[in-house]
């Protein structure tokens, strides 16, 4: 994989281009100080992949993304960002523009070899998911087009359920995911009958970002959820980053409950551990969404929820930036449904729809 490092810090090039020498089967190719002069390398390059800062001088990495768009040909991005209210919205918007995913800018500049460190162990892992993509689109180009490959998923449609009796819809997505939701949400009617729970990997400052953008763009009400906020219809509550969010019941009525409970499978929001209360509390009545994601968080909440009864859907491998959480729910036998990005909100616009019994 041919790489590109775009970032006006002299300091933090050296950092990732350290981390990057750590991988094998990856080459940085170029560096570049500013976004003006990345555009120029990467036409003159082509790399397959580039680490982009957000805050640059002359184009700042939102305006790189968009001259990228504009080319039939563009390579992967990743962006680093810095844990500021600004770094979080630029990032937001550049995850939302196509960015495959960022990572965070180590906070110590003080210690060269721990800065290293933290971004070698947020970075290589993301890389490594990009190598793995490369090499599939490349054994694919050399099948011959008259064995085409079998299809990993199972056929949309496989079991109507009653759609009637769901009264929440939790929902896990990590890598790809602010792209995934401002495509789903705004798509989802005003008078959606239920709520939904979401579990967005992603740190602090980040997801109140994310839910102020989708709120923007959607009917139905989006935002951060708060300790101790009643959950409503038509509203979708993403959990804070570096928090764990569940469900409580007092006094009759459910409420979000915001902890620091530990990180589970090293997530913190947990899929798991939202779909784990989600079961506990709402029963057969509840509706679990898997999106596209590393990992296999929410597969282990999945389980707990079909033992109750629960709907479990996932989303389909050609739709997904990752297919690593919905694979894994898929080949523990847990979908019911396996659903294209762009046809996931009329599964989710049927739940608690009375007249709407069947969901095919």
């Amino acid at each position: 994989m041919r790489v590109l490092i775009v970032d006006d810090s002299t300091l933090f090039r050296k950092v990732v281009r350290d981390a990057l020498a750590t991988c094998p089967g990856i080459e940085v190719i170029a560096v570049a100080a500013d976004g003006k002069s990345a555009l120029d390398k990467i036409e003159h390059y082509r790399p397959d992949l580039i680490t982009l800062d957000v805050e640059m001088p002359v184009l700042n990495g939102i305006e790189v993304l968009r001259e990228l768009h504009k080319k039939p040909q563009r390579p992967e991005v990743i962006m680093l960002s810095g844990m500021t209210d600004q770094g979080a919205l630029c990032t937001t918007q550049a995850l939302r523009l196509g960015a495959f995913d960022f990572v965070l800018k180590p906070s110590s500049q003080a210690n060269i070899e721990e800065s290293c460190q933290q971004l070698r162990s947020d970075l290589l892992p993301k890389v490594r998911v990009l190598q793995e993509r490369l090499a599939a689109a490349a054994k694919r180009n050399q099948e011959s087009i008259d064995e085409p490959e079998e299809a990993f998923v199972p056929p949309i449609g496989q079991k109507p359920f009653d759609a009637s009796q769901v009264t929440v819809v939790g929902i896990g997505v990590s890598t790809g995911g602010p792209a995934a939701l401002s495509t789903l949400l705004p798509k989802l009617p005003s008078n959606l009958a239920v709520p939904l729970l979401i579990v967005q990997h992603m740190p602090p400052m980040f997801t109140k970002s994310l839910a102020t953008d989708l709120n923007r763009s959607s009917k139905i009400n989006v935002c951060e959820a708060e300790d101790r906020q009643p959950i409503v219809p038509g509203t979708a509550y993403i959990a804070p980053g570096g928090k764990q969010m569940k469900v409580i019941t007092e006094g009759g009525a459910k409420l979000i409950h915001i902890t620091d409970d530990p990180p589970e499978r090293s997530c913190r929001p947990s899929v798991d551990y939202l779909f784990r209360s989600i079961a506990h509390e709402y029963g057969r009545q509840a509706m679990a969404v898997v999106m596209t994601g590393m990992g296999d968080d929410g597969t282990l909440g999945c389980r707990l929820l079909k033992r109750h009864g629960c709907m479990v859907v996932a989303q389909d491998e050609k739709s997904c930036v990752v297919f690593g959480m919905p694979r894994q729910v898929i080949a523990g036998g847990l979908a019911d449904k396996v659903i294209p990005l762009e046809q996931m909100h009329e599964v989710i616009q049927f739940a608690g729809t009375k007249g709407a019994a069947s969901c095919r």
